[in-house]
């Protein structure tokens, strides 16, 4: 696992190379990945043990093509239901799969598709996750935006006529604390309808002051459901601790948030099993949060600056396709998010049938959005990107085409009185 995520570290001094070493090859140096932090909140929930009992026991190969013909025939599609889809025995069905879950985004989503962009803040990031191209041990362009260079960047993104925006940051209370983040939720706030974060887990309390400030969901990725696995890849940082990550959303919610996402990076562990965990994630939140709007993402690991060996595992287009049709059928109220990630031809495709949400005009890096959507540059160099993105469609391309499908663009449904 170490050299298939090997990251650069040429730049390093003799004592941080050491003690990357050390990380990467001795467990024993590593803190324990279960164990909570000074500060970290802990939450009485029941959800961590449905989910991760479920995802163990899951055996994909057991299934039969008999058990995925009942599964589409069932009008509820139960968690059995859900793993008979997901396994490979459900290849075969994928184009009935993909009738189904076109017929459950019609009736509960019409032809409607939502748009968003990102916005990355700062790339500051206090972990050693091997495989992401924010960490710290990573040799890039470091960058934080003030918040006049965040309202700058903002004013250009809602002038393209985007209404929602994901604000974004490195993992790094140091860098990018709970005030920075409020204040850019609250210039958010001016400029556009809704505003989403995906920024380092934080306690309850916290998450209500950022609600306070403006932002409305927030967006955590589990990366991989299984504990050991995630062990061997997240080595350093706040990030480490997994149980701490898992309760995020539900943390989330109590703090006021209106709604929250899930996603596992596909290509990191078995992406079955990920792909299972984090819809049922989804489903036992949905049964004890009911008044809360929940998405999932499905993103495929992509590569990085400093190392190009990082794609993904056995995730193919057709396998990405049979997940999302399967999330569809079995939550068919959770919107699904497809990121820049996939390809233009792809995002066309999925839009279609299973997915609800689009990105546009998509930039990674720090401080460059003025370049990316067509105007001069500002003079500045920006921080590099956190991966490589595949479609690089601006609104008002992405706009084009989805309307050329004869579906709807959606910016912005909410209206604050």
């Amino acid at each position: 696992m170490q050299n298939q995520y090997f990251v650069d570290g040429s730049h390093l001094s003799k004592e941080a190379l050491a003690k990357k070493h050390r990380l990467e090859t001795d467990p024993s140096y590593r803190k324990n990945h279960m164990e909570y932090l000074p500060g970290m909140e802990r939450i009485e929930s029941d959800i961590c043990g449905q989910v991760i009992a479920q995802m163990k026991s899951y055996d994909a190969s057991a299934y039969t093509e008999r058990e995925v013909r009942t599964a589409l025939e069932h009008e509820i599609c139960s968690p059995e239901d859900f793993k008979a889809l997901l396994s490979p025995a459900a290849e075969p069905f994928l184009e009935k799969m993909a009738e189904r879950a076109r017929l459950e985004t019609s009736r509960h989503f019409g032809n409607t598709v939502y748009v968003f962009t990102p916005l990355y803040i700062a790339n500051y990031c206090e972990n050693y996750c091997v495989y992401c191209g924010f960490n710290c041990y990573n040799h890039i362009r470091r960058m934080k935006l003030s918040m006049e260079q965040i309202e700058h960047e903002m004013q250009v993104i809602a002038e393209s006529g985007m209404e929602e925006i994901l604000i974004l940051t490195g993992e790094s209370r140091t860098k990018s604390d709970i005030d920075y983040i409020g204040e850019a939720c609250k210039l958010a706030r001016r400029y556009f309808r809704m505003t989403g974060l995906e920024i380092y887990p934080v306690n309850t309390e916290e998450y209500r002051y950022l609600h306070e400030c403006g932002a409305d969901y927030v967006t955590v990725f589990q990366e991989t459901y299984d504990s050991d696995t995630y062990e061997k890849l997240h080595l350093l940082g706040h990030k480490r601790v997994w149980p701490y990550r898992f309760d995020a959303q539900e943390r989330a919610l109590r703090g006021g948030m209106r709604g929250v996402a899930f996603s596992a990076l596909l290509g990191l562990s078995d992406f079955r099993k990920d792909a299972l965990a984090s819809a049922l994630h989804v489903y036992y939140l949905q049964r004890k949060y009911p008044h809360a709007e929940m998405s999932l993402s499905c993103p495929r690991l992509r590569p990085i600056i400093n190392n190009d060996k990082i794609n993904p595992l056995d995730v193919h287009e057709k396998q990405l396709c049979q997940i999302l049709c399967a999330y569809r059928i079995f939550l068919p109220y959770a919107g699904i998010t497809v990121s820049s990630r996939e390809s233009a031809r792809f995002r066309d495709g999925i839009v279609k049938i299973a997915a609800t949400k689009v990105s546009a005009g998509v930039s990674t890096g720090i401080g460059d959005h003025e370049s990316k959507y067509g105007g001069k540059e500002n003079g500045q160099a920006g921080g590099d990107e956190q991966f490589e993105i595949d479609d690089n469609r601006s609104l008002t391309e992405m706009y084009g085409d989805i309307t050329a499908q004869g579906l709807q663009p959606v910016l912005n449904d909410y209206l604050y009185v």
